[in-house]
């Protein structure tokens, strides 16, 4: 009900009412009379009360009362002037909005993440990117395999913080970041966790392997790191890893995301025929459209994160 208020409120005090006006009224508050405000404004007293004046004829209601030696506001004046704030602060940040838009920065970016890249390493560059760009809001979206490269090629955004796919997309342009470990993990008490000695491939196929499907048409037909007929497809990444830890099936986990599990031995590596116990790198690159290079708030979030795991910053934030 407050804010049905507040906003038929301001609509009615913006009809016909000045900047100028809504500013006199702060500045005599803040400075404590007219005369200061008039200091401040560089302007005559007469001129400070008279905007007063003027406003308060317009809108209808006494902002101060001036029986004191110095003007005190009413009871309405408080209520009105949190609005003038309201407005005269919005209107200078359209103002400030509107000029860095001239200068060519994003109105706003959007980017999609893939779902393997850390969540504390994305969370840290876009905490840096609030305090950057405090006028530029910062849309983010979490996706995994095809499904994450859509909205780059749709235009929904401008940029993506992608993995690497065994298809090529010669409308994107990419800049390469690094690598992260995929390790193939099951449950403890897991069949294959028994094996004392490398698992052959053989193996792996008798047993249901939990696998990312793919939400989006791009990889019709293409099994990316499928080793099992026996499969269950789940939307999410969280979903598999719940499903792993209670020894539903095997599969594929990016290394910091099951590091605490491994730790604490919930989950364990398997060691795997043809594939290096340290995992399968992954790589992580930067796309964008080749005809819509990023802009300077788009540019700078990319540069964040190479500087953040060129300085291994990325990989402590990853474990946390």
């Amino acid at each position: 009900m407050r804010s049905i208020v507040f906003w038929d409120r301001m609509v009615f005090m913006l009809d016909g009412v000045s900047l100028d006006q809504l500013r006199t009224f702060i500045a005599a508050v803040d400075e404590g009379s007219f005369s200061a405000a008039a200091r401040k404004l560089n302007r005559v007293q007469s001129a400070v009360s008279g905007w007063v004046s003027s406003l308060e004829g317009q809108i209808g209601v006494v902002l101060f009362d001036r029986t004191g030696r110095f003007p005190k506001l009413t009871p309405e004046g408080v209520l009105l002037l949190a609005d003038a704030r309201t407005i005269v602060s919005g209107v200078n940040t359209l103002k400030a909005r509107a000029k860095l838009m001239s200068s060519g920065l994003e109105a706003e970016l959007s980017v999609v993440v893939d779902v393997f890249f850390p969540t504390a390493a994305i969370a840290e560059a876009a905490k840096a990117f609030a305090n950057r760009f405090p006028l530029t809001p910062l849309r983010l979206f979490v996706e995994g395999l095809g499904a994450s490269y859509q909205p780059v090629l749709d235009g929904r955004c401008s940029l993506g913080i992608l993995a690497a796919l065994p298809v090529a997309f010669p409308s994107l342009v990419s800049e390469r970041l690094g690598e992260i470990p995929l390790v193939s993990v099951a449950a403890a008490d897991h069949p294959l966790a028994a094996f004392k000695h490398r698992i052959p491939r053989r193996e792996l196929a008798k047993h249901v392997q939990l696998v990312l499907t793919d939400r989006s048409a791009l990889m019709k037909g293409q099994d990316y790191g499928v080793l099992s007929p026996l499969t269950w497809r789940l939307a999410d990444l969280s979903t598999k890893h719940a499903f792993l830890k209670d020894s539903v099936g095997w599969g594929s986990m990016p290394l910091h995301m099951v590091a605490q599990d491994l730790a604490s031995g919930t989950l364990v590596i398997l060691d795997v025929d043809d594939m290096p116990r340290s995992g399968f790198m992954l790589t992580i690159s930067a796309f964008h459209p080749a005809s819509a290079p990023p802009g300077p708030a788009g540019r700078w979030f990319v540069d964040h994160l190479m500087t953040a795991w060129a300085g291994n910053s990325f990989e402590r934030g990853a474990q946390d």
